[in-house]
């Protein structure tokens, strides 16, 4: 069975998370590339928030019996396989994590610019996921 309240609990996380990284973006690029404090701030939220995403997916899909994901982008397909989420939806969750791993395993190879462009055009998508989920386990947003 679904547990709603940890679905709430994450989504309030990643909520968090993304009030925090707008606080911190910034609205110029130069600054946001000469702020290393700001930078890290930016890159720890962005990462807990697609995180946080991650294990609503996983539990969705551990306690509903979607299938053994053979990667954590898999949960994802899981979950639009299961009518859960649209492949927009997916695929912008799918670029997400696979973001996510770039900054926690290739950290030094980062483009900053790309971090920059991401924190400005792409937050919304982390919210569009929880809409989408939210629907389908029956929580008003």
């Amino acid at each position: 069975m679904v547990d709603r309240e940890l679905i709430v609990a994450k989504a309030a996380a990643v909520k968090k998370h993304l009030k925090r990284i707008e606080a911190k973006r910034g609205n110029s690029l130069e600054a946001f590339k000469n702020d290393i404090d700001r930078q890290d701030i930016v890159f720890f939220n962005l990462q807990m928030a697609i995180q946080n995403c991650v294990d609503i997916a996983a539990h969705i899909v551990g306690e509903k019996g979607f299938g053994i994901p053979g990667s954590t982008t898999e949960l994802f397909y899981l979950l639009e396989e299961n009518e859960y989420l649209q492949p927009e939806i997916t695929e912008k969750m799918t670029r997400a994590v696979g973001f996510r791993n770039l900054m926690v395993h290739e950290y030094a190879k980062i483009d900053i610019e790309q971090v920059y462009v991401s924190v400005h055009e792409h937050l919304d998508d982390l919210n569009d996921y929880l809409v989408s989920v939210f629907k389908e386990v029956g929580i008003a947003p």
